[in-house]
């Protein structure tokens, strides 16, 4: 972009509250900012000043993957941000560039790779299978996010990580704490401190380790020196509370499929093209409030004749990018049959979502399982009364009452 095409005059600073949505709505905000243009400016409830937001698909996609816009930077200033306890830690794999945060995403690599998820397929399978016999014997009506949705994600990740069986409702309940923002800071750090002692301890005893799950891995990469335990302590914790924003994407999912039986419909007499609907709808649904995490611009920089300068906060939307007209036509469509279908759900650049494989294989395994096992599953409320979590960065469903 050259410079004469370039304008000063800076568009006016758009306040976007914390709001509390239901079912699969878009966000009216982002909405309108989308229709204000591709760079506008925002002002979030948390934090201090004001941030550039990015929505459209190929500059999200840019500022992601280009080293100008750091995470790291974040560190070093205070942004405007969604949540009131957010206390960045230096170190933190979401708060490292490259080539440090590539070193550390190494190590574990292997447990996140396609092989690395397939080797907890069918384990995975069994351990819904005996979820869904559960929820059959009880018999309707249900809470499908209390009896499937919320058990299993848990049980997955924690297979993955290497956790004990015994040690999943624990994991759960630190989860929630740190992803809420209902019970306060003080409650989310304490629980922070409490899993990445856990954590601290169990990779610890995992030194020297031959072990494919990510503690094992984490435990080996440590005893080399190829990471300090603190590094790894931390890129446990987020592994972890990633695992379990499947419980909300899922939710939102069968939300969708439940009031809109012509596609759960569609998914029970056309299982061939289960994989290509759920990445569809994966890039339809609004997996979270607001925006993330914020990038500070290293040098100034021209997006679409907006001059962004060095220090300036960057957001990105990955919701607004998946609804970009020009890469997906018809966005607010839900096209099963979308081909090609990029979404950026998963994020992109080098902080791409590591558990974006392991998430698809659970959705597929869960539309397998309660569509094709409960042929009659309904709501068993009117869909305005599904209860949808208040105060929570991911969305989801708090409960989702069904019957067949």
């Amino acid at each position: 972009m050259t410079e004469e095409t370039i304008t000063e005059i800076l568009p006016p600073i758009r306040h976007w509250p914390a709001l509390d949505l239901s079912g699969t709505d878009f966000d009216p905000v982002l909405t309108e900012l989308m229709r204000e243009g591709p760079v506008t400016r925002i002002q979030l409830p948390n934090g201090e000043g004001w941030a550039w937001l990015v929505t459209r698909y190929d500059d999200v996609r840019m500022v992601t993957n280009d080293p100008r816009f750091s995470r790291e930077a974040v560190m070093d200033q205070p942004v405007t941000r969604l949540a009131p306890h957010f206390i960045p830690e230096r170190g933190a794999v979401g708060f490292l560039d490259p080539p440090d945060h590539t070193r550390l995403r190494r190590t574990v690599a292997a447990a996140l790779t396609s092989k690395g998820v397939e080797r907890v397929r069918e384990k995975s399978r069994r351990m819904l299978d005996e979820l869904v016999d559960e929820l059959v014997q009880d018999g309707p009506p249900a809470d499908l996010t209390a009896t499937v949705l919320t058990p299993f994600p848990i049980a997955v990740i924690c297979e993955l990580m290497g956790v004990p069986a015994a040690d999943r409702h624990v994991m759960h309940t630190w989860t929630q704490l740190i992803l809420s923002s209902a019970h306060g800071k003080q409650v989310s750090e304490k629980a922070k401190k409490e899993m990445g002692a856990y954590f601290g301890d169990l990779i610890g005893l995992r030194e020297g380790s031959t072990g494919e799950d990510v503690a094992s891995l984490l435990g080996a990469a440590v005893g080399r020196g190829e990471v300090t335990l603190g590094e790894a302590v931390g890129l446990a914790v987020l592994l972890q509370i990633g695992g379990e924003a499947v419980t909300n994407n899922s939710g939102q999912m069968f939300y969708l499929l439940l009031t809109r039986p012509d596609l759960a419909d569609r998914l029970r007499t056309e299982p061939s093209i289960r994989p290509r609907a759920i990445d569809e709808l994966l890039r339809y649904i609004p997996h979270r409030n607001a925006v993330g995490l914020s990038r500070i611009a290293l040098e100034d920089v021209g997006i679409r004749g907006v001059r962004i300068r060095a220090g300036d906060p960057v957001y990105v939307s990955y919701l607004a990018a998946n609804r970009d007209p020009d890469v997906f036509p018809f966005p607010e469509t839900i096209d099963f049959t979308r081909s090609p279908n990029p979404h950026v759900s998963f994020g992109f650049g080098p902080h791409y979502c590591p558990g974006g494989m392991l998430a698809r294989l659970e959705s597929e395994l869960l539309v397998d399982a309660l569509l094709d096992r409960l042929p009659g599953l309904r709501l068993a409320v009117p869909a305005d009364q599904v209860p949808f979590k208040k105060g929570a960065l991911i969305r989801g469903p708090e409960a989702l009452p069904v019957t067949w």
